[in-house]
């Protein structure tokens, strides 16, 4: 599915339709080993953000609310992509799986060692697999982070307005395998080639919260930029 940021905007298409934007992170220190050393941005991931900021400005209306969850890379960037319109507001139900406790959960009950980053897209389908079994937990069960980010976007959504919402890959990847109706297996398809900066959109209609646009980057499309489209 492609998606382009330059695109007619919901308050083109009429005054009942409302637009979602979530936008994932820019790139945090992806040599961290807990959650605490991973929770900021790179130089890169500043530079991420400034990119995209200045790219929705030129090509997109001003944004009625600005939503970030509480961590500190969410906040980072919303302040990295400068004037979108509205006063950034935090909402915690945005904030990302805690990851590193369910790694640890994962070698502890089952054995299975933190992965190197070349182990990284093989271990995210067995982490996510066993949380939703329930037989690891972080901070949450699976039903709770699900339940709480499916709140969160169904109060982002208001007919007419535009929302954007600061947030990270694991929260996009899984209220897009929620819309989609996929199961954990083709979830994690989606969530793993979320790119730092991405852009995804979701249109809210009479009904329901439709997925709109996944993964864009228009801000990164220079070849000379082609460094910065990261994953991680």
């Amino acid at each position: 599915m492609s998606d382009h940021s330059g695109s007619a905007t919901a308050k083109d298409e009429g005054a009942t339709l409302g637009e979602i934007v979530l936008i994932r992170h820019g790139q945090a220190n992806s040599t961290a080993k807990t959650e605490e050393e991973y929770d900021r941005l790179s130089e890169l991931g500043h530079q991420q953000a400034a990119w995209l900021g200045a790219h929705l400005r030129a090509h997109e209306a001003p944004f009625d609310r600005v939503l970030t969850g509480s961590l500190r890379r969410h906040k980072e960037t919303a302040a990295g992509m400068g004037d979108m319109g509205a006063a950034a507001e935090e909402d915690a139900r945005w904030d990302e799986m805690d990851y590193y406790r369910l790694s640890q959960a994962m070698e502890d009950v089952h054995g299975v060692p933190h992965p190197t980053p070349e182990e990284f897209s093989d271990h995210v389908p067995k982490v996510m697999a066993a949380w939703q079994a329930d037989t690891i937990r972080g901070r949450e069960s699976y039903a709770s982070f699900a339940g709480r980010i499916a709140e969160a976007l169904a109060a982002a959504s208001a007919p007419g307005a535009r929302v954007l919402c600061v947030t990270s890959g694991g929260v996009i990847g899984t209220l897009i395998g929620q819309a989609l109706g996929l199961d954990t297996a083709r979830t994690c398809h989606i969530l793993l080639p979320i790119r730092n900066s991405s852009v995804h959109r979701f249109q809210v209609r009479d009904e329901g919260t439709l997925l709109a646009g996944f993964n864009a980057h228009p801000h990164l499309d220079p070849p000379e930029r082609a460094h910065a489209r990261t994953t991680y």
